[in-house]
């Protein structure tokens, strides 16, 4: 593994570093895990390499952060005689199977029947994912406080009540507690109006000591010139020094062809990524070499405070050299110089703070309704509706992604439509509100989808053709009304079809117009058609959208999904949909600089 990258254009692009306002989870730490195969260092990085690569992608990646929760009760049940009950937690995450897995035990609080625990338990929330989390409180008797809580027997302790709750639920409460009503197993399935035995509130940290992200722009001059019949291809390697003295990649620049004096673009630094201001980092710059040996230029080792004040001082710092050879030989001083063109620091809200600010995600969906589903009525059609239950593909897409997104949309009252089909006494309509009503397009919750989805399969006539335009416009009409009217609210719609889009460049001029707004758009394809056409919306794989003005869209807004390539792997359509949003929603809020607006009471 000596060469990490088949070709000079792959392996420029694989060191090459990122430039964008919110860093990529993934390019960072291949880039890293590169220039250390490249150097060698083939087994020696390898645990220290994957832990900072977790914590990279617990950390930066939109909708993956680690929270801490901790528990707090009140009024809980006395089963104690002659003192008051000995509570312990007992936390567990329930599959999509109902399959409960222990995952936490809080410490014994005595004699309370207000407990507040110390112990908090570290979740990973994940965006795209529906977490179910059962807390079970039980009273642990006198005889067994000394005995290691790990080995506490459950069914010997007395049952005190649980409570359930989804991470969503915790999350978007304005301050991160959710307080649940505790009962016992044989009253919870009795009568919702058993009797409560107290209140159970958890509540959620996100771990993060610092959001400060450091902008730093280098420059440098009169670089070695290591190429033969052209100049250096020059790259960055910035490195934080762990203890014992050993550099551990964090970031790195991209590659400047043909340059001895390159400026790059912004590289980004979190505080708390390099350990402190104070911290020493080395900054190595490098020569592409094809063959993955890169030529090392030379070197400066400066913390960021020392490279504030460089910037600050409009002055560049001499790179070195180190002997190779001889531990009391000195550093070899070069002409080479490095500059710190721009050096800014901002504070980086993550997605949590957003909702915790009041911000909500609003459900909006969309149903191809054309001919080429075939006819409801016969088991090959894609709208079949199955006796047994079992949903079809649009059923599934919606009671997937509306699972999940159901939970940041306080009144759940989602905006629903279909298109490509004739309603009843009306002309071919590319946009009709799929609860039959004429003046509004709402539907309460995700049963309301599904009613108002069947009920329209059996009230218009499926036609054609397959046209976007229609309802990414009625959309992006709704998320500008609300953003005019200064609502804290960002849209995600879900269109679901089973062909290719026949209206190509009107739907890219309604996604290059509705980027501006806050607004996603995921795409679930269905059934057999070839989507490559589909995939040109998607600017996961090229460049930006572009209109038939010669507009540029201002962001990546849209996620296409093919349900087949997704139906038969471990991974869910929710999954690969959902990925993107937390960063399209982040991206839209930092670029417009709108911050998080806290509710003061």
């Amino acid at each position: 593994m000596g060469i990490c990258c088949s070709d000079e254009a792959g392996g420029r692009s694989a060191v090459g570093g990122t430039a964008a306002a919110v860093p990529s989870a993934a390019s960072p730490n291949d880039a890293v895990s590169c220039f250390l195969n490249s150097r060698g260092y083939h087994g020696l990085f390898s645990e220290i390499e994957v832990l900072t690569s977790q914590l990279y992608l617990s950390r930066s990646c939109a909708g993956f952060l680690n929270l801490l929760l901790s528990f707090s009760a009140t009024n809980l049940r006395d089963l104690d005689v002659f003192s008051k009950s000995d509570p312990m937690v007992v936390v567990y995450t329930k599959g999509k199977d109902g399959a409960l897995r222990e995952v936490c035990r809080t410490e014994v609080v005595l004699n309370s029947l207000n407990p507040k625990w110390i112990t908090k338990y570290i979740i990973m929330f994940q965006f795209e994912i529906v977490q179910t989390l059962l807390f079970r409180l039980y009273d642990i008797d006198t005889q067994f406080h000394n005995v290691d809580l790990k080995m506490l027997k459950l069914d010997e302790q007395e049952f005190l009540g649980e409570a359930t709750c989804t991470l969503s639920e915790v999350v978007t409460k304005p301050n991160g507690s959710l307080t649940l009503d505790l009962v016992r197993r044989e009253e919870a399935s009795i009568s919702s109006h058993s009797r409560c035995s107290g209140k159970l509130t958890v509540h959620a940290d996100e771990c993060i000591s610092s959001k400060t992200t450091t902008e730093i722009i280098f420059r440098c001059t009169e670089l070695e010139n290591k190429d033969l019949f052209s100049k250096s291809d020059p790259f960055l390697v910035i490195s934080k020094i762990m203890e014992g003295g050993v550099p551990i990649p964090v970031c790195k620049t991209e590659v400047i062809k043909n340059d001895l004096k390159p400026t790059w673009k912004p590289v980004f630094l979190n505080i708390q990524q390099v350990g402190s201001k104070d911290s020493p980092l080395v900054i190595e710059c490098f020569n592409f070499n094809s063959n993955a040996r890169h030529d090392l230029l030379g070197k400066v080792q400066k913390s960021l405070r020392e490279l504030e004040k460089l910037h600050s001082s409009g002055q560049g710092e001499n790179l070195f050299v180190s002997p190779s050879t001889g531990h009391n030989d000195h550093n070899k001083v070069l002409k080479s110089q490095l500059f710190v063109d721009k050096f800014s620091e901002n504070i980086q809200h993550t997605f949590l703070d957003y909702l915790a600010g009041g911000f909500e995600l609003n459900f909006m969906v969309a149903v191809d309704f054309t001919a080429s589903n075939g006819n409801p009525r016969l088991p090959d059609s894609l709208h079949y509706i199955d006796p047994s239950g079992r949903p079809n593909a649009y059923q599934q897409a919606i009671i997937e992604v509306g699972e999940v997104l159901q939970f940041y949309d306080s009144d759940k009252r989602f905006p629903a439509w279909g298109f490509g089909a004739r309603p009843i006494d009306g002309p071919v309509s590319h946009c009709f509100n799929l609860n039959g009503s004429s003046n509004y397009c709402e539907v309460e919750g995700i049963q309301g989808i599904m009613m108002a989805y069947n009920s329209a399969l059996f009230n218009v006539s499926l036609a054609g053709p397959t046209l976007f335009g229609h309802v990414i416009t009625n959309a992006a009409l709704i998320a500008s009304q609300s953003l005019a009217n200064g609502g804290r609210k960002y849209f995600a719609l879900l269109i679901i079809t089973d062909g290719v889009v026949t209206d190509l460049q009107e739907t890219k001029d309604a996604l290059v117009k509705a980027s501006d707004l806050p607004l996603s758009i995921l795409i679930v394809g269905v059934g057999g058609a070839d989507f490559k056409e589909m995939e040109v919306l998607d600017a996961d794989k090229g460049d930006r959208l572009e209109s038939s003005s010669g507009r540029v869209a201002s962001r990546d807004m849209v996620q296409f999904v093919p349900l087949r390539d997704v139906q038969s792997g471990e991974i869910s359509v929710v999954q690969s949909l959902l990925a993107e949003l937390p960063s399209q929603f982040l991206t839209y809020m930092r670029t417009r600089n709108i911050q998080p607006k806290h509710d003061t009471v």
